[in-house]
């Protein structure tokens, strides 16, 4: 797989060791950068192109990471036909009454459903929030689970693409 990374300075670490951590896995990587740490960078100048290539094809799904990878997801988000989800920090959901209130026991079941329900094609991790095995487990979990193929969520997601 042909994968993006682009990060901001607080992201800039970690994104280094993800881009081994992923060619080692067997993908592609094109990094869209930043080539060196500066505390003052724009995350928009990385993220934007990275996403684009995303958009264009370029690439089959794109990795960034920030702080707290809201901004970054946001600024994803712009480029049309990019479904980017956000993940900072593995959790236990307690389902709603009609579910019975049943508790997932996978704290990473919500990137599964970023894919599924959501047909996300870009994770934006909150590196100030999880640690370097998390981050890993995140994009393990999230590039393992295929896109969903419920008319339902294929349906809500058409809508969103030609908005």
């Amino acid at each position: 797989m042909k994968i993006a990374l682009a990060s901001d300075h607080a992201g800039f670490t970690s994104a280094k060791e993800i881009k081994t951590f992923l060619e080692q896995a067997g993908h592609e990587v094109s990094d869209y950068g930043p080539t060196s740490l500066n505390t003052d960078d724009d995350y928009p100048d990385y993220v934007l192109p990275a996403a684009r290539a995303l958009a264009n094809g370029d690439c089959d799904a794109a990795i960034i990471l920030g702080g707290s990878g809201q901004g970054e997801a946001i600024a994803a988000n712009r480029i049309r036909g990019v479904r980017c989800a956000v993940f900072y920090s593995p959790a236990y959901v307690t389902a709603p009454e009609e579910l019975n209130g049943q508790i997932s026991n996978n704290p990473y079941e919500i990137i599964k459903l970023s894919r599924r329900h959501n047909l996300a094609n870009a994770l934006s991790l909150g590196v100030r929030f999880l640690n370097l095995g998390e981050i890993k487990r995140a994009i393990d979990v999230w590039l393992s689970e295929p896109l969903g193929s419920e008319e339902r969520h294929l349906r809500r997601i058409k809508k969103i693409d030609n908005e």
